[in-house]
């Protein structure tokens, strides 16, 4: 069963802390949401489960049996057992889809192969196009489609619908109901449209 564990996890810019004393356990097979007011540290904690960005006190422990004995992957290394889709992180806009999926494939094994990834979420047709091209919604799904596929037991979403049309946020709707059953899933937003399947919900605002 892979497992985060936090203790006493805190984040602060300069003097102001962004939360503190923040002590959670998280699961697979279960996802949680979460929550605060906007710049209340949701994406910071995100990130910080990630290993995008260091905390200031505290601990963060990664846990996966499982994989470690099938794969050799350490415990130490989370980004090998994550995938994170986000409106900050950035596509290399030079490259096509079809190139920046198998860029991407360098670093985590995909759960398809890149045209059925591309065809999921209705990108086949823009396959060789790059993606300096592609408009903001067509950006999210390819952003979408490298979390959603990466073979990974953990998932992270931060405002995952961040422009998608009616169309788009169907398609999300979708991929969490196939492609998060076994996973450990994380979503930061204030939509509930993005986050009402998470069974358990982390108010950011009470570790302060």
């Amino acid at each position: 069963m892979t497992k985060i564990s936090l203790q006493n996890l805190g984040k602060r810019y300069n003097r102001e802390w962004i939360f503190r004393n923040l002590s959670y356990d998280f699961f697979s097979g279960k996802s949680y949401a979460i929550t605060g007011p906007n710049g209340s540290g949701k994406s910071t904690l995100l990130q910080v489960i990630g290993g995008a960005l260091m905390h200031n006190e505290g601990t963060i422990s990664y846990s996966d049996p499982t994989r470690e004995q099938a794969d050799g992957s350490s415990p130490g290394v989370p980004y090998q057992r994550i995938s994170i889709a986000a409106p900050y992180l950035e596509l290399i806009e030079e490259m096509t889809a079809n190139e920046m999926l198998s860029f991407h494939s360098q670093f985590k094994s995909f759960t398809r192969s890149e045209n059925e990834i591309l065809e999921a979420v209705g990108l086949s047709d823009a396959s060789r196009k790059q993606i300096r091209y592609f408009s903001s919604g067509m950006k999210q799904r390819l952003k979408l489609a490298q979390a959603f596929f990466s073979d990974t037991p953990i998932l992270l979403l931060d405002e995952p619908t961040t422009n998608l049309d009616e169309d788009g946020i169907a398609l999300y709707h979708q991929l969490v109901a196939d492609h998060t059953i076994d996973r450990l899933v994380l979503v930061s937003s204030n939509d509930k449209q993005e986050y009402g399947f998470c069974g358990d919900t982390i108010d950011i605002a009470m570790y302060k």
